[in-house]
């Protein structure tokens, strides 16, 4: 017999994520951008027609906080931006 305590927490409709966590708290946050993010910000920067968005001395974490940004003024997704 399985009670709610020992649910499975794999069968959660709604399990808690660690791959929303604020850029602020990333270990890594403070390493150069990867290349893949100055690859990308540079291009949703062109597309925003704001090129002073893009930096090659960002952090992760500045980066990550820019692509946000620039995704929701572009509407690529829903979520609200990471405060700039």
């Amino acid at each position: 017999m399985t009670t709610k305590s020992s649910a499975n927490p794999k069968l959660d409709p709604q399990p808690p994520s660690n791959t929303e966590k604020d850029p602020d708290e990333w270990v890594s946050g403070d390493d150069p951008m990867t290349g893949a993010q100055a690859s990308y910000l540079k291009t949703l920067a062109e597309e925003a027609r704001e090129p002073h968005a893009f930096s090659e001395h960002l952090t992760k974490a500045e980066a990550s906080k820019r692509i946000d940004v620039l995704r929701a003024k572009l509407k690529l997704y829903d979520g609200p931006p990471h405060p700039a």
